[in-house]
């Protein structure tokens, strides 16, 4: 069983920077791609950014692209997302999730359903 344990999420002024980690344990993720989501009260759990396992590949959502990173480091077990510029409405409750893939360069849809494994969540509050 995978466990994700998020951190690094506070409160930022807008323009602000944070960097997010997502950590795993109970076995390696060189088997899983990782996802990054964030909701809102009352709203859907969105789909932000996802990298497949062997990091060949990288999707970000048109409302962070080109602000945030997401980068993941398989022998420290855990998944970075840089996050720039940040504004207001990055408000959220941000987490990551974890789906078991057959081979390390599978591409998976960066949609909550197709991800079986999720850590608990950290708050990101962007406010002046």
């Amino acid at each position: 069983q995978l466990q994700l344990v998020e951190s690094g999420g506070g409160l930022v002024q807008p323009g602000g920077s944070l960097r997010l980690s997502c950590v795993a344990s109970g076995r390696g993720i060189d088997y899983y791609a990782i996802g990054w989501f964030r909701q809102a009260p009352g709203k859907e759990r969105e789909g932000i950014s996802c990298i497949n396992a062997d990091s060949s590949n990288t999707y970000y959502s048109d409302s962070v692209k080109g602000r945030f990173t997401i980068s993941r480091d398989n022998a420290k077990n855990t998944v970075y997302l840089q996050m720039n510029n940040l504004k207001p409405e990055d408000t959220d409750v941000y987490f990551c999730a974890a789906v078991r893939v057959l081979r390390p360069a599978t591409l998976v849809s960066c949609s909550p359903p197709v991800f079986s494994s999720w850590g608990h969540g950290t708050q990101v509050t962007v406010s002046s």
